[in-house]
């Protein structure tokens, strides 16, 4: 941390001493724009015309170009520092009042938390993004913040609202931009890989394969080439996968696709292995193990080979191998839990690490009580997920029934219907309480309610009375504490969004909270709780999976 911000410090007062060449100095925007995009590769040359363009757009203070410049130059710059740029361009952009530039300014932080995995703050600079620019006519930057939501959904796992993404912005950049076009079919293909449907990835990998060559643009083929080998693996078709893996390998190789590379290694390594061919698929798991040592790469799914690397050297005895592979898939776990948090759960369900732990005991030590406490544990664990199992089956069950209820429920704008001028229960004088439920109806009607911290005093401000009035008031005609009510019309009106406009079912709870005026995330959810006995997320993913989205 210390280093990143002094390399941050050494560029700000880099940027403070730059002299602008002699020789730019009459150039307009345009140029220098222009001169940045012409010399991709060389690196130095690029970076001196977006410092240009930046020192220029500062001096004439105009916003719209350092914007522009920022996001020109700090791709120039390591990646480790961009998330500071981001700001950056975001804090000028504000400047601007252009709902598309701000957009793009989020959609640039977005990306920069992307790099660095913190997938869920990407997410939500993402969907602010997508309010900003949801409120321009720019179609293009709408489906390409579409786009960066798909790809972060697909990363969380959430694959089925990743193909409704991909599929969206497949069908627009069709006919608006080739390489998006064929971005997005690669993408929505490897999501109908993950939602096992083997078929749509064979038939949108097709397409990819055919558009690229009616577009005279084949780079993305060998991917489309790969993403198949890939599938046609799940299909049992070994022989074609390995055909197809082997034909996209050169060009991973030649780019340095580690990811792509790692990949197309395992499913070799699968595919000869269901073909009986052990010892080539041996082979083809180490070279993944070799990626990971070398590259520090791995994803969930090729966790698999060190599972089939340690039973193979099981099988043949070679414990020194076995132990190896064993502590190797130690690392690669904690590399796994910090990098797929997000998937952490999944990953260990799917791939049990107890009889790992148990194999390195049994080979370190060779103790009979260890097997037998290593049994116990086990055992605890099985009961312990049965049990959390049916009680998770029970809460599904319950949490289902007050989502349906709070489908069915009408929100009622005066609970406890009392006449003041028959209340005699009531000390206050009947006039004075009709003006100040008047006045009360509208504070309702109106919304004011939605105010961030709204509270006694200021109900009270609204009402033209004082607090000790407003709490009498509530409690007797409207049956709650003022902070109850306050709440509970907060969350019936983030409820009745929820219900009529789909687009606040993409929020976060941050901002769903905002929306209401809540104080804080943890409060909104609290609230929310409290008044359905169901959380917001749940109540999104009923309202989506009812609604088909």
């Amino acid at each position: 941390m210390v280093i990143l911000l002094l390399w941050c410090l050494n560029c700000s007062a880099q940027h403070k001493n730059f002299k602008f060449p002699d020789s730019l100095k009459s150039k307009n925007f345009d140029y220098l724009s222009a001169h940045v995009s012409l010399n991709p590769s060389d690196s130095v040359k690029s970076k001196l015309y977006a410092e240009a363009w930046l020192y220029k757009a500062k001096a004439e203070k105009d916003y719209r170009q350092q914007v522009l410049a920022y996001r020109s130059l700090m791709y120039h710059l390591p990646k480790e520092i961009h998330l500071w740029y981001a700001d950056s361009i975001i804090a000028v952009a504000e400047h601007t009042n252009d709902n598309a530039l701000l957009g793009s300014a989020y959609m640039t932080r977005g990306v920069s938390y992307y790099e660095r995995k913190e997938i869920l703050k990407a997410l939500d600079n993402y969907l602010v993004a997508d309010r900003y620019i949801s409120q321009t006519d720019d179609k293009y930057l709408m489906h390409k913040v579409k786009f960066a939501i798909g790809l972060t959904k697909h990363y969380l796992g959430l694959y089925d609202e990743a193909v409704s993404l991909f599929t969206e912005c497949a069908a627009y950049f069709e006919e608006e931009n080739d390489r998006a076009y064929l971005n997005s079919l690669h993408s929505l293909g490897l999501a109908y890989n993950r939602i096992e449907k083997y078929d749509l990835c064979t038939e949108v990998n097709k397409k990819g394969i055919a558009a690229g060559r009616i577009l005279d643009d084949r780079i993305m083929e060998p991917y489309f080439i790969h993403s198949e080998g890939v599938n046609q693996y799940f299909r049992k078709n070994y022989k074609s996968a390995i055909s197809n893996l082997n034909q996209s390998l050169p060009v991973m190789l030649k780019s340095k696709d580690i990811a792509n590379e790692a990949v197309a290694y395992f499913y070799l390594g699968k595919s000869y292995m269901a073909l009986h061919d052990e010892n080539k698929a041996i082979g083809y798991f180490q070279k993944v193990d070799g990626i990971f040592i070398k590259e520090n790469y791995i994803r969930p799914d090729l966790r698999e080979s060190y599972e089939v690397l340690i039973n193979y050297y099981k099988k043949h005895n070679d414990k020194t191998n076995q132990l190896l592979y064993i502590d190797r898939l130690l690392k690669v776990d904690s590399v796994l839990h910090q990098n797929y948090k997000y998937l952490s759960s999944k990953i260990f369900k799917q791939y049990d690490t107890s009889k790992l732990l148990k194999a390195k005991d049994d080979i370190e030590h060779s103790m009979q009580r260890q097997r037998i406490i290593g049994g116990a544990v086990i055992l605890i664990l099985v009961l312990l997920v049965l049990f959390l199992i049916s009680r998770h089956y029970a809460n599904q069950r319950k949490y289902r029934r007050k989502f349906e209820e709070l489908m069915n429920r009408k929100p009622a704008a005066n609970p406890i219907a009392i006449n003041p001028d028959k209340d005699t229960e009531s000390d206050l004088n009947p006039e004075l309480v009709k003006t100040i439920l008047k006045n009360l109806d509208k504070f309702e009607i109106g919304k004011k309610y939605l105010e961030k911290e709204m509270n006694l005093v200021r109900i009270a401000e609204l009402l033209h009375t004082n607090t000790k009035y407003v709490t009498k008031i509530i409690q007797r005609y409207r049956g709650k504490g003022t902070i109850e009510y306050i709440s509970d019309l907060k969350i019936d009106h983030i409820v009745e969004l929820l219900k009529t406009e789909k687009r606040y079912r993409n929020y976060t709870n941050k901002a769903l909270g905002e929306e209401a005026g809540f104080g804080s995330t943890q409060n909104f959810t609290r609230a929310f709780k409290a008044r359905n006995e169901i959380s917001p997320t749940y109540f999104i993913q009923e309202l989506k999976k009812d609604s088909h989205e």
